[in-house]
């Protein structure tokens, strides 16, 4: 009993601690009136200027816009940009990497394309305020693992569940097979790794001829008003890509892995994105001809080889940009997610320049992912996922003083903040007599 009761005590420890770590002012909804800013509409320049928001939208945007119902919010002197995207995270669905019951990305399984990342995550995670305070307002939430790990889905970060922070893209991530070594620990000879990456590539194109076989026969059979009677969520989820409903994330790095997945995913007619693309500057023409968008990331890297230059990772999302590919960066983290436009300040310094760089952020992501009709651009009509900044969000000693995601003023409050302001305020606790 005495077991029993110490068990609950340190459960409820545990669970004040992790409840004065998170937000605890409410965000709030209503009309908003952001005066005497500079916008940064991304799509349409910049202007000096007022927004508008209302129903959870962009109502107006420009110069002298007035409305009586609506809560004013001077920003003199301060700047407006559209939510940042990020193009690829485990966001929500890891809070300790060392714990894995708090890891819920990776499943068991080499084919299981029908699990969804969307389901696995948790709106309460402590990083999500952590993240948004440095504008990052929409993410990929993706899982890892084997050649088809599950179902990617964009989020918004604001929301009581899942489905209510859904952004509106799925696409079901492929990790196309590697002939790079797997690490530096990696003793495997060249025969090894090339047997490895051949039986890997067979078992790829027999999945995608059985997932084939099964749209044929699933057709004949709606054809023939045929009920089916069988459970294979496996090839249902398989079916939508090759539709081209569901996109094909396809993960890949090395530049020859780059050049098979493109010759790869022509072949198959696929709806396709490549991800990660760590060696896409050496192969970069060939990308642009695909036609193919890409996923990078992060920015803020290691070369992949030893002979590279120090600056490969930073220097790779302007090289694919500047030979004709539309670049969207991620930040392919969980805890730092929150570095996502130090990612893109890096490109931008780099080669890619400020504007490219914000529009790997911000419309690009929208566009890729299907969703710019909503996303990435201040423009009216649109969500109204925007923050107000003190300057440049690239440069770190900028401050972010107002948010909003679907129209919802989220409170400048996060795990770090409550950290900072408890410790600034200290009590020592010891008095001396």
């Amino acid at each position: 009993m005495k077991i029993r009761n110490y068990i609950w005590l340190c459960l409820l420890v545990m669970l004040s601690q992790t409840s004065y770590g998170q937000q605890v002012t409410k965000s709030k909804s209503g009309t908003f009136l952001l005066k005497n800013a500079t916008i940064h509409t991304i799509t349409n320049g910049d202007i000096q200027g007022d927004l508008l928001i209302r129903d959870g939208v962009i109502q107006d945007i420009g110069r002298r816009v007035e409305a009586r119902d609506a809560e004013q919010i001077d920003c003199t002197g301060k700047h407006i940009y559209p939510g940042f995207i990020d193009g690829g995270t485990t966001l929500g669905m890891s809070e300790v990497g060392a714990v894995s019951l708090t890891n819920d990305f990776s499943e068991i399984g080499d084919f299981i394309p029908h699990m969804q990342a969307l389901t696995a995550v948790n709106p309460n995670a402590v990083a999500i305020p952590v993240t948004r305070l440095n504008g990052v307002t929409s993410v990929i939430a993706k899982p890892s693992g084997g050649l088809f790990p599950g179902t990617a889905a964009l989020v918004n970060l604001h929301g009581y569940t899942p489905q209510q922070m859904y952004a509106g893209f799925k696409g079901v991530i492929m990790n196309f097979p590697s002939t790079g070594r797997r690490g530096r620990r990696d003793r495997r000879s060249d025969d090894d790794i090339k047997k490895d990456n051949d039986k890997a590539l067979k078992k790829l194109n027999d999945i995608w001829e059985k997932a084939m076989f099964y749209a044929k026969v699933d057709s004949m059979g709606q054809a023939k008003r045929v009920e089916r009677n069988d459970f294979n969520p496996q090839m249902d989820a398989m079916m939508h890509v090759l539709s081209g409903e569901t996109p094909l994330m396809i993960e890949v790095h090395k530049d020859t892995d780059i050049l098979a997945a493109i010759k790869w995913a022509k072949s198959k007619g696929t709806n396709a994105i490549l991800t990660g693309v760590s060696e896409g500057w050496r192969v970069a023409d060939s990308i642009a001809m695909s036609g193919f968008p890409v996923i990078t990331g992060p920015v803020l890297n290691t070369p992949s080889r030893s002979s590279d230059k120090y600056d490969a990772p930073y220097r790779n999302a302007s090289v694919m940009q500047k030979a004709g590919v539309k670049v969207v960066i991620r930040s392919n983290d969980s805890e730092n997610v929150r570095n996502l436009p130090f990612n893109a300040g890096f490109a931008a310094t780099y080669g890619m320049g400020v504007e490219e760089a914000l529009k790997a952020i911000t419309i690009n992501a929208a566009e890729v992912f299907g969703v710019a009709d909503k996303l990435g651009s201040l423009e009216k009509g649109k969500m109204a996922n925007l923050f107000v900044s003190t300057g440049d969000p690239f440069e770190m000693k900028s401050d972010i003083t107002h948010l909003f995601i679907g129209g919802y003023q989220i409170p400048i409050e996060s795990r770090h903040t409550l950290l900072y302001d408890e410790f600034l305020q200290r009590d020592p606790g010891l008095k001396k007599d």
